[in-house]
């Protein structure tokens, strides 16, 4: 019998929860989930749940995934019912919050917002701010592309039992190679991607038709960038004939591409037609209308230089920054014009390195002086 997950108290009675035995990992989790839940994350946003840094490969061995399928802080009530009915679809949630997690605060590990978020001494993936801005965009976007990546990564893998690869046969060939092997089903990976994100998202808001669009605008992003790969057949080597299937791009490729197009993500208005919100448009009209792989965003972005506990802002002071640098990450861009200090540190670190037959490299130990500046 399916046993409910934790039903967690109201914002305004959340306080430390006493474990007379000695805090265990259990109960350190949860106190995590009512920490997350206190601050206002109880929102249904299913990739929060990579801040409790899970090991998904765990989860059937002690009964974990029902207990996560029925946390309110992570998942809708349409969600929980999806990770009840599927259960092993909830450690592919869980590693592809991870990985979004990851490939977000690599792509932004230099600029002002670094894909975190801070409340009190917790710090979080994400950010507070749900007035719709381009970060909020970005993080819609880069979610949206890991669960449909990971969905179909795990099916071509054997991990879900549900689907396989892509077999299906394609008419688009040519002399010189033909469809075969095993393709990795993206089809498959976007449709149940989209079933258990969009439902959550309310159409008859600016918020919500922002974040669909995104979520749409992610997937298309990763589709098209789906790679074909060959393999030769033939006598010695001859390549007679090609073989050819269908093949994820890396993640970091898709965070790349995600993170240009927050660079030039349009800003949108809603439309309303009998007082009912129905779209959004480009709010300059001067500039060409939204592609359905853009990203859009409605509201500026705040001001990720002073640091606002509202929202979670760390402000930039005591970040290093590259004082060569003209770019986001210099120290002009990334201190905001207060300045920095320069600190010099002598390290240790590998040097002189040589290949020894066979099969080692020894290296020699060398003192060096390593300048670090440091935001004011």
């Amino acid at each position: 019998m399916v046993q409910p997950g934790f039903r967690l108290p109201h914002p305004s009675t959340c306080r430390l929860v006493g474990d007379r035995g000695g805090l265990t990992k259990r109960i350190l989790q949860l106190l995590l989930l009512l920490l997350l839940y206190c601050s206002g994350f109880a929102d249904g946003s299913w990739w929060r749940i990579a801040d409790l840094s899970l090991d998904p490969a765990h989860f059937h061995r002690d009964n974990r995934s029902y207990e996560l399928c029925g946390d309110t802080a992570f998942f809708t009530e349409h969600q929980r019912d999806t990770c009840y009915s599927n259960p092993e679809l909830l450690k592919v949630i869980v590693h592809a919050a991870n990985t979004a997690k990851y490939e977000c605060q690599s792509y932004f590990q230099n600029n002002r917002w670094n894909c975190s978020a801070k409340r009190g001494s917790g710090i979080y993936y994400g950010n507070f701010d749900d007035k719709g801005n381009r970060e909020t965009a970005y993080l819609s976007a880069i979610n949206s592309a890991s669960l449909a990546w990971t969905i179909t990564r795990f099916c071509t893998k054997g991990e879900l039992t549900t689907c396989q690869c892509d077999r299906i046969p394609r008419n688009k060939h040519s002399t010189k190679w033909t469809w075969g092997g095993c393709s990795e089903d993206i089809k498959y990976g976007i449709k149940q991607a989209r079933s258990f994100t969009d439902p959550q998202e309310n159409r008859t808001t600016s918020f919500g038709l922002m974040n669909l669009h995104n979520n749409e605008a992610a997937r298309r992003i990763l589709r098209s960038r789906m790679e074909k790969v060959c393999k030769c057949h033939g006598m010695s080597g001859s390549c007679t004939t090609r073989v050819c299937w269908r093949r994820l791009p890396p993640m970091k490729l898709i965070a790349d591409t995600l993170g240009s197009l927050f660079d030039a993500a349009a800003q949108v208005k809603p439309v309303e037609n009998k007082g009912i919100i129905r779209k959004l448009m480009r709010k300059d009209l001067e500039y060409k209308k939204v592609n359905k792989s853009d990203l859009v965003y409605i509201a500026e972005s705040p001001n990720y230089c002073e640091e606002n506990e509202s929202l979670g802002i760390f402000s930039t002071r005591g970040r290093f920054c590259n004082r060569t640098s003209y770019g986001i990450e210099g120290c002009r861009l990334l201190c905001c014009g207060r300045g920095y200090q320069t600190r010099i540190r002598n390290v240790e670190e590998k040097c002189n390195c040589k290949f020894v037959w066979c099969c080692s490299v020894k290296c020699d130990t060398c003192s060096m002086r390593k300048d670090e500046h440091i935001c004011n």
